[in-house]
């Protein structure tokens, strides 16, 4: 389902055209269709790609999306000339997850990347059950859609976080500037950065999202000639909250606003506003905006202790949807109607599909696609319905402290669980309990709302197409008792994070 830009979005479109401004529309459109029908044509066949993909960036982190204290205008701008997704979903409510079901186009249980590294999180006497370890690193074996794209005759180049093993350059990509398997900026936001690719000879006082944007740059310029794919993963967000020097002043003295007001966090996500700002001039530079397809996304929720995503429940690892609703968009002049909003739910694993239709490149034989093609949405079109999925059987400590409290328990943001999206409906089902929260996201976007005893037969649904797709991925549920357990100290430190909740305003 997709409609035009309601009033909350709608900044930028006037609205109110004059006679003469009507009239010399009009002689513009007659003077210009022949340029105009070339330029969709060569738009829409093997589009140029600017992949933005934000690090641990918010569902509301964004001017368009409504944050009160962000500047985000060229990032506004874009999604405006765009398709804006009010429903697009990570695969996965954590870091390295999400990125190899992206890369993989397949769901945890496929790939096995269940969580950041593969050792037990959170304190051994708090656990339960025993975590499904699964492994760190994105099988060799597996074809991403880089290496398809490569394939078909893009120059390919991923800039910024990849976190799915040592080198990206084995995966499809013939550039890479910081990619390791690390998760966050190498030894901080600013220099030095150690023996990481491509930011070993930077400026001393440059913020690393200047410099991943100063090299996007420098690879566009370098490849204007022929069809390229640039993934432009960013570290920004992600811990640590390290402020862009010259920015916080600007941010410290800022009203706050009620949703967001965290002035570090302000820099660090105007730095990636500036940076797509600078890298959209260089295309219209280069006369490639009409050539070169924009998208984007982020890997999971926001950090909590430093965002919001209200009204939505959760943050970077929990499963409720503030850790795994994320903001996304996509520009593609020619093919996409700017101004439009789509309501579809889509999730991360849809990428792989649409990116290789986009290029016209073709998918590995027999290596399975999750996710559905989103071309046609992209299009105007629409999606059959299915169900969404997510598997998570290991455990993902809180933020402790100050950190907020949107979560099942004060112990864990996650802990074991599996997920299904069907329609309007959203099931969670606990496996160290057996307990099982049923939402209506239409009514309640919030989760406060348990319908699971009220609605058994949407239940009885919701979890028969869970246990059935569970079958068909061969997910692994964790059953076995952690020896370690220690029900009393459980307890004891729920209660004391709850008072603990309690004290603070």
């Amino acid at each position: 389902m997709h409609h035009s830009v309601d009033s909350n979005l709608q900044a930028g479109f006037d609205v109110n055209v004059n006679p003469i401004m009507k009239i010399k529309s009009v002689l513009t459109v007659l003077c210009s269709l022949l340029i105009c029908d070339a330029l969709h044509a060569q738009s829409s066949e093997r589009p140029n790609i600017l992949f933005i993909f934000l690090d641990d960036f918010g569902w509301k982190d964004t001017g368009y999306m409504g944050s009160d204290f962000y500047e985000t205008p060229h990032l506004d701008r874009l999604a405006r000339e765009g398709m804006i997704f009010t429903q697009a979903y990570s695969a996965a409510a954590n870091c390295a997850p999400a990125r190899a079901s992206l890369l993989s186009g397949q769901y945890t249980p496929r790939h096995q990347v269940f969580n950041v590294g593969t050792r037990p999180r959170g304190k051994t006497k708090h656990r339960r059950l025993n975590h499904i370890p699964g492994t760190d690193t994105l099988r060799t074996d597996i074809q991403t859609w880089a290496h398809r794209i490569q394939k078909a005759g893009y120059r390919t180049a991923t800039m910024g976080k990849w976190h799915l093993s040592d080198d990206p350059i084995p995966y499809g990509f013939d550039v890479n500037v910081g990619g390791t398997h690390s998760g966050g900026p190498p030894r901080g936001y600013y220099p030095p950065h150690g023996k990481v690719p491509g930011l070993q000879d930077v400026p001393d006082d440059e913020f690393v999202t200047t410099t991943l944007s100063r090299r996007a740059v420098s690879f566009i310029e370098s490849s204007k000639d022929q069809p390229w794919f640039l993934y432009l993963t960013m570290f920004a967000v992600h811990t640590p909250i390290q402020a862009k020097k010259d920015l916080l002043d600007k941010y410290e003295a800022k009203t706050p606003g009620r949703l967001h007001h965290n002035a570090k966090m302000a820099t660090m996500i105007q730095a990636v506003d500036d940076g797509v700002g600078r890298i959209a001039a260089k295309l219209e530079e280069l006369g490639l905006t009409h050539q070169t397809a924009i998208v984007f996304f982020s890997d999971n929720g926001g950090y909590g202790p430093a965002t919001d995503m209200a009204p939505l429940k959760g943050y970077k690892g929990a499963y409720y949807e503030g850790g795994i609703r994320e903001p996304f968009f996509v520009k593609w002049p020619g093919v996409v109607e700017a101004g439009t909003i789509n309501e579809t739910h889509i999730i991360g694993v849809d990428l792989y599909p649409t990116f290789l239709e986009m290029t016209g490149a073709t998918a590995k034989d027999g290596q399975v696609q999750d996710g559905l093609n989103l071309v046609p949405l992209f299009k105007g079109g629409t999606l059959s319905e299915r169900s969404l999925f997510w598997h998570f059987p290991a455990y993902l400590q809180s933020y402790g402290g100050k950190g907020p409290f949107e979560q099942r328990d004060p112990l864990f943001r996650s802990r074991p669980v599996g997920v299904v999206r069907h329609g309007d409906w959203k099931l969670m089902e606990f496996f160290e309990s057996g307990d099982l929260e049923l939402y209506n996201l239409k009514q309640d976007i919030g989760e406060s709302r348990n319908l699971a005893n009220s609605h058994p037969e949407t239940l009885r649904k919701l979890h028969g197409i869970m246990k059935e797709w569970r079958q068909k991925t061969g997910a692994p549920i964790p059953s076995d008792r952690n020896p370690s357990f220690d029900p009393v100290a459980e307890k004891q430190a729920i209660e004391k994070a709850l008072a603990l909740r309690k004290s603070f305003p």
